[in-house]
């Protein structure tokens, strides 16, 4: 732990599967952290894991955008735990390091290599995450590009990942956010923080740069 960061506890206790009615135990197949809290409200938690999968398995948006769209979200977010899953699903649906190096410098206001299409989707999805919605303008461009359906899906993409942000910031015990940081390495598991000397990851500290 990094000295002077306060190590985040979870407010409610994490779940196991055989906390759960054996009707709800279905729940807990990827017995992962979020899981864990969400499965408080069962109900909630398998409307969750529902949409969850339409988003990854069965919306028609391309795969690349919808993980840069999630990416950027948790990136805005400061959210380790989104960032840390998304980098490494990322990677499995066609997510480069060139393309997650272009979101950052994009979002940070520096020159970034990105085609005219992901530049809009990253766009959006700063303005849902940042302002709530996505502006006109924006939205208008978007529509050039993409159907209604795949542009309906794109916007719930964008708000599933805000509000999973926002629950799991809100089950935290410490959430300060400047006091958090993520890597750029799927396969790091730390939180990393360039005072911490781990060079094996790109770090990016979620507060000021």
């Amino acid at each position: 732990m990094v000295k002077g960061v306060e190590k985040p506890m979870a407010r409610l206790p994490y779940l196991e599967k055989k906390d759960l009615a054996p009707e709800h135990q279905d729940l807990m197949k990827r017995e992962i952290s979020l899981y864990k809290q969400l499965a408080h409200s069962p109900g909630a938690l398998r409307a969750f894991q529902g949409l969850g999968y339409y988003i990854r398995y069965n919306s028609p948006v391309d795969a690349r955008l919808r993980e840069l769209a999630i990416l950027q979200v948790g990136y805005l977010a400061r959210s380790p735990y989104e960032w840390s899953h998304h980098v490494k699903i990322g990677y499995d649906f066609g997510v480069t390091d060139d393309d997650i190096k272009a979101m950052i410098d994009d979002t940070e206001g520096r020159p970034a290599k990105l085609d005219k299409l992901t530049g809009l989707v990253l766009k959006g999805a700063r303005e849902i995450t940042t302002g709530g919605e996505m502006t006109r303008a924006t939205f208008a461009a978007l529509r050039e590009h993409l159907s209604n359906e795949h542009l309906v899906d794109l916007i719930v993409t964008t708000s599933f990942t805000t509000r999973s942000c926002v629950f799991w910031a809100h089950s935290r015990s410490t959430s300060n956010r400047n006091t958090r940081s993520i890597s750029t390495n799927s396969r790091c598991r730390r939180k990393c923080n360039p005072t911490a000397g781990h060079q094996a990851c790109r770090v990016s500290v979620l507060g000021k740069h």
